[in-house]
C-alpha cells in the first residue's frame, strides 16, 4: 500500500488527514483482536455529542459502537448484531438515545419539507423520527430481543445519556419484558 501524500490543508478532507498523520505518528498497536473485549455492542444516535466509549468508561475493543440518526434498530442494525454476537464476541446490547434529539423534534413530514427545500424529493425514505422517546425506545429494544438470529436470553436494555449532564439513565431493563420503566423525555 502506498502512503498517501502530504494532506492539502485547504482539501475538502484537509483538517481530518492532518490530523490523523500526527494521530499515526505517535499511533502503536495495542495487537487486541476486532472482538468486543467487555462482550457489549452500544447503539447510539450520531449525535456529535455523545462519546459512547468515554460516557460508559470504556476504551477503544471492549465495545462494538453502532451509530445511526436516533439510535433506531434498523434492519442494517439487526444484520449487524448478528455479525457481532456469532463473530465477533457480542454477549449483551444497549440501546442508548440521548436528550435534546434532533429526532425527537421532526417529523417525517417535517424531515420531507426541509429536505424538498433544498431541491430533494426525499419521500422514499422512511426517516424513523421520534414522537415518543420512551415507548420508540422500548419497541427498539423488543425488535432486538424478539429477532429470531439473536440468542432469545441475550441482555438487552435501553437507556437515555443526557447530553448536559453526562448521565445515562436506563429506561428499559435488562430483565424487563413491559417495555420502558419510567420512560421519557427528548
Amino acid at each position: 500500500m502506498t502512503e498517501n501524500p502530504a494532506p492539502l490543508p485547504d482539501a475538502p478532507f484537509g483538517d481530518v488527514l492532518t490530523a490523523n498523520a500526527d494521530y499515526a505518528q505517535a499511533f502503536t498497536d495495542p495487537g487486541r483482536p476486532g472482538v468486543a473485549g467487555r462482550g457489549l455492542a452500544v447503539l447510539t444516535c450520531m449525535d456529535s455529542r455523545i462519546d459512547p466509549l468515554g460516557a460508559l468508561g470504556l476504551v477503544p475493543g471492549d465495545a462494538k459502537i453502532l451509530r445511526n440518526a436516533g439510535a433506531r434498530v434498523t434492519d442494517d442494525v439487526l444484520r449487524t448484531l448478528v455479525l457481532a454476537t456469532y463473530l465477533l464476541g457480542v454477549q449483551r446490547v444497549l440501546v442508548l438515545a440521548h436528550t435534546d434529539c434532533g429526532m425527537t423534534k421532526n417529523t417525517d413530514a417535517d424531515v420531507h419539507a426541509k429536505v424538498l427545500a433544498q431541491g430533494v424529493d426525499s419521500r422514499s425514505i422512511e426517516f424513523r423520527t421520534i414522537a415518543d422517546q420512551g415507548a420508540t425506545l422500548a419497541q427498539d429494544v423488543q425488535r432486538i430481543r424478539s429477532w429470531p438470529f439473536l440468542p432469545a436470553a441475550m441482555p438487552v436494555a435501553g437507556g437515555v445519556y443526557d447530553v448536559r449532564t453526562g448521565r445515562v439513565r436506563i429506561v428499559v431493563d435488562a430483565d424487563d419484558d413491559a417495555g420502558a420503566t419510567g420512560a421519557g423525555g427528548s
